[in-house]
């Protein structure tokens, strides 16, 4: 029942802030409350009190005691959403594929249904010695994303 609760209390404050949404929640052993978030723009600090007041200021700790930990996704954390994709469009991403295959590129474009990655690489000129380099595409669904991080340079 106190993880329902919370859930509800959870539920009503992202409908309030449209541009959050919920990666993660647990309720574990001591009441212990977590909540990962990200957002359409990114999380800020602000958001994360935002959704940590809602939560904290509608339980009564005299009637149950909680600790609550309300957290955005870290940079290196897997993508798990097709919403999270948008906001890192120009960005470099590593994508696992259910097949096994390991992709590298730069995200292009998202829709509904799938991503698009292109990268550089270096082939053997067609006619002659040498290489050229060329541009290579690469359409991958969402259903076929094993795993897909954003690859941070420096």
């Amino acid at each position: 029942m106190f993880k329902e609760t919370v859930k509800n209390l959870l539920d009503k404050a992202l409908e309030e802030r449209s541009d959050l949404f919920l990666i993660d929640f647990e309720v574990l052993s001591g009441n212990t409350i977590r909540v990962v978030l990200d957002g359409d723009n990114g999380v800020l600090v602000d958001d994360c009190i935002f959704v940590s007041r809602a939560i904290e200021h509608n339980l009564d700790r005299e009637e149950q005691d909680f600790s609550l930990e309300v957290t955005s996704c870290g940079a290196t954390s897997p993508l798990q959403f097709p919403r999270q994709y948008n906001k890192h469009i120009g960005r470099h991403l590593e994508v696992k594929t259910v097949e096994g295959e390991k992709l590298e590129g730069v995200l292009a474009d998202v829709n509904d249904t799938d991503i698009a990655l292109k990268w550089k690489v270096r082939e053997p000129k067609p006619v002659g010695k040498g290489k050229v380099t060329v541009t290579k595409e690469a359409n991958i669904a969402f259903e076929n994303i094993k795993e897909a991080k954003v690859k941070i340079k420096f």
